[in-house]
């Protein structure tokens, strides 16, 4: 287990927040309140929020326009990581990702079995980069987005969390793209 440095100044880093349904509006997105609040409670900007449908091209150029934005740093969406055909989410994301974080599932499913037991399996959440932003896909569950942040993304996105974290390597996630002189 990693730990906070104290020393360190917290960095807020602004995250947006995509829900993917097909019912819901923004009047019944218990799991991006979810999200909202704890991103805000920990001290991270709220950089913008909507919710789409399950439609793979939409999802994808939403997470595409939002990488392209300087205002963003990390883009969380809840919803469509399951199993049935309408549930897309985690395929729009690997069509924008240029690297995958194939870790994030796996803790994400470790963490989710000691909650859940083995409902886990049927969870596909996801973790990439793209353009210089971190993306995460994450179940449309009020539970399953609490388990995530509480005991990964809060950590991962805290700039005082030792040993490493994902803030410390944000500014070099995009080097590839800059041409040296």
């Amino acid at each position: 287990m990693g730990r906070i440095d104290e020393s360190k100044t917290f960095i807020p880093v602004k995250i947006a927040i995509l829900t993917v349904s097909d019912s819901r509006d923004l009047s019944q997105d218990r799991s991006g309140d979810t999200l909202v609040a704890r991103l805000e409670e920990a001290g991270h900007v709220l950089a913008d929020r909507t919710i789409i449908k399950d439609e793979r091209a939409e999802i994808a150029d939403q997470l595409r326009t939002w990488c392209a934005d300087e205002a963003i740093d990390v883009i969380i969406s809840t919803g469509g990581t399951g199993l049935t055909g309408r549930d897309v989410t985690v395929e729009a994301h690997r069509d924008v990702y240029e690297k995958e974080i194939e870790a994030f599932g796996t803790v994400f499913t470790m963490v989710s079995v000691q909650k859940i037991g083995t409902s886990a399996v049927q969870s596909r959440a996801t973790g990439g980069v793209s353009n210089g932003t971190y993306l995460f896909a994450l179940p449309g569950s009020p539970g399953a987005c609490k388990d995530a942040w509480d005991e990964i993304l809060k950590y991962q996105l805290d700039y005082r969390h030792i040993p490493c974290n994902f803030v410390e390597i944000m500014p070099r996630l995009d080097e590839h793209l800059k041409r040296s002189k």
